[in-house]
This record gives structure tokens, sequence and C-alpha cells, in this order.
């Protein structure tokens, strides 16, 4: 079936609205079509005009096999622990005939520890995220029966190691092979390989595709990269004290005797570079040495430097509480390159 320029802008403008970029062109004409065509020469005898001669040619449009595969967004940011972790890819089908395609998907090599691929699942609606119904329909291992032109999302899903780096990245390559259309939903067709002798009267297969990020030119398949690159907080907690007064020196060079009050400081630190810091609670256990000042009580989201951190906080907010042994405390946020303290004091017994 001819396919007219008009017929493929349209299609062009489709896509461009689905996927907000420019799609390529499948190969024109389908593979398989009868391209016929009649010549008829007329002449004169005698200025008789005579019976016009004809003739006429047909052959068959062979297979040009063409596919493309781009990522959706090239870098994902992700967390350490993360599940199911998505990368979204494009396979669009720029064949002049309808293929099945063989997926894989693959960590380069030179990729840190902490990466664990779980599947390839297709994005129905091809919105770039994994829902619950995609999770039911399973993991595939390739596109089946994808006419011309024809593009189908797929998400490559992994989980992120908790361990995982700040700043350090994982690539995957997401290929696909073009394989005959099979007509079954159970498996691929077979392989499709170049028709290196002379042409026939049936179909022929031409392997046009080009080069992808881990393929060469005309070998039936394509290939791209996407990363996920994490943002972790590099959070770091330290713990300091200083005694206050005893009841010999007062608070003059007063010495950790019993009866001396001590105050604690600990400071919670984000460092530069880090993702945010969330959801942040300390515990600190008290030793059995030392009794809990609830007079003074407990002064949250200081600063770092553990020196008059208490201006401007108030005394145990809701935030805060002592349950013995434990002092416990909720920080706000830090993000990179901040800090935030808990200050509190005990009796030495």
């Amino acid at each position: 079936m001819k396919r007219t320029k008009q017929m493929l802008g349209a299609t062009s403008a489709i896509a461009l609205v689905a996927l907000s970029s420019s799609p390529a062109l499948a190969a024109g004409t389908s593979a398989g079509d009868k391209i016929t065509n009649n010549v008829s020469v007329s002449f004169d005898v005698g200025n008789i005009t005579q019976t016009a001669v004809t003739a006429s040619d047909e052959f068959t449009v062979d297979r040009k096999v063409n596919v493309t595969v781009t990522v959706d967004q090239a870098t994902v940011s992700v967390t350490p622990g993360q599940n199911k972790a998505v990368l979204a890819f494009e396979v669009t089908n720029l064949s002049n005939d309808t293929l099945d395609y063989q997926l894989s998907a693959l960590a380069d090599a030179a990729n840190p520890a902490g990466l664990t691929i779980l599947g390839i699942y297709l994005d129905a609606n091809k919105d770039g995220i994994l829902d619950q119904a995609e999770i039911d329909a399973g993991p595939i291992t390739y596109l089946d029966d994808m006419t011309e032109d024809e593009m189908r999302q797929v998400l490559v899903v992994a989980d992120i190691g908790l361990n995982a780096a700040n700043t350090s990245e994982f690539d995957v390559v997401l290929s696909a092979d073009a394989r005959a259309a099979s007509g079954s939903a159970a498996s691929p067709g077979a392989a499709l390989l170049n028709s290196t002798d002379a042409n026939t009267a049936g179909v022929d297969t031409v392997l046009a595709d080009g080069a992808g990020d881990r393929d060469n030119a005309g070998e039936g398949d394509f290939s791209a990269r996407g990363t996920y690159a994490v943002s972790a907080a590099d959070v770091t907690v330290s713990k300091t004290s200083r005694i206050i007064s005893d009841p010999i020196n007062s608070t003059t060079n007063p010495k950790a005797i019993p009866g001396a009050v001590v105050e604690y400081c600990i400071v919670v630190s984000n460092a530069s570079g880090g993702a945010t810091a969330t959801g942040i609670d300390v515990t600190d256990a008290l030793p059995a040495d030392v009794t809990y000042d609830s007079s003074f009580g407990i002064f949250v989201n200081g600063d770092a430097t553990c020196a008059n951190g208490t201006n401007g906080l108030t005394a145990t907010p809701p935030t805060a509480a002592f349950a013995d042994p434990n002092v416990t405390a909720d920080l706000s946020d830090i993000g990179s390159a901040q800090s935030r303290s808990v200050y509190f004091r005990v009796t030495i017994n």
C-alpha cells in the first residue's frame, strides 16, 4: 500500500504531539507491494494510425529494515534505596513492513555497584510512569507486530542500592533488534539478515538501520543509553559536651564531678552538594550515671557552633521529648551545606 506525502505529514504531526520531538518517517512503500508500470507506443503506417503496442513490467517492493531507539530523559535523578526507578525509552519502527523487536536492557560494565535491573515494561499510556496495571502485566522481552511508523514506549525498571554514593551514575543501554513478524504473541519472529544475492521476484531484505550507542549500522538493531544519577544526602553527626557548673566551683572553671551539670550538643550536618535530608530523627540514649535535666529542657534546630546555640529557640518543643533513658528530637530538613543541632543537659550522678 502506497503512502502519500500528505499522509506521512499527518502521521508526523500526530507523533509530534505525542512525543514532543520530531519523529523520522518510515521507508515509503510497503514491503510486498507490487509496482506495475505500463507503456504504450502508438504509430502510423501510410498515414494510417495502427494499433498501439504495449508492454508491462511489475516488481515486488523489498523490505527495508530500520529502527530507532531514543531515551525520553537522558538522565533521571534517583536516591539511594529507591525501588522501581524508571528510564523511559521510545522504540520506533521506521521499516516499510510490520516487524517484531527483541528487547534487551544492559547495565554498563563501568557502573559502580548498586544497580539491579528488574526488567522492561510496556508503557501502555506513554506517560513515563510505571503504574500498577503495567506492573501486573509483567515485564516484556520483545515488541510484537509493530506496524510501519509505529512508536511504543517502554520502561526500564531498576532498584538503586541503599549504599549508592552521591553523584554516582548508573548507565543502562536499551537495544531493539528487528525480527520478522511472527503473528503470534507467544514469541518474536526469526532474526532478519541482509539479502546479499541478486534481487529476486519475492521480498528481499535490506538492513538500513543507523549506528546506535552499542550497535553498528546495517545490523537490524539500534540502541540508546539512559542514566540514573544518584542524588544523596551526605549526612554526618557529631556530639560534644561542656561543663556548665559543679557543686564546688559553680560556673568558675567547673569540673566533671558528681552533681556537675553537663550540656550536650548534637550537630547533624549535610555536606555541600548533598540532596536535602528529610525526616531526621535524633535519639540519644543516656547512660545510667547521668540524670536528664528537665528544668533546662531540649532545644532543637540550633546552629552548628555548639556555642550559644540555644538563642532564639524554645525549650522542649513538640518535636522533642524525654522518655527515660532516651532524649528524642525531630529536626527540620537539612539542605546542602546546612546543619541542625540539639541541646540538652544532664547532671552527673
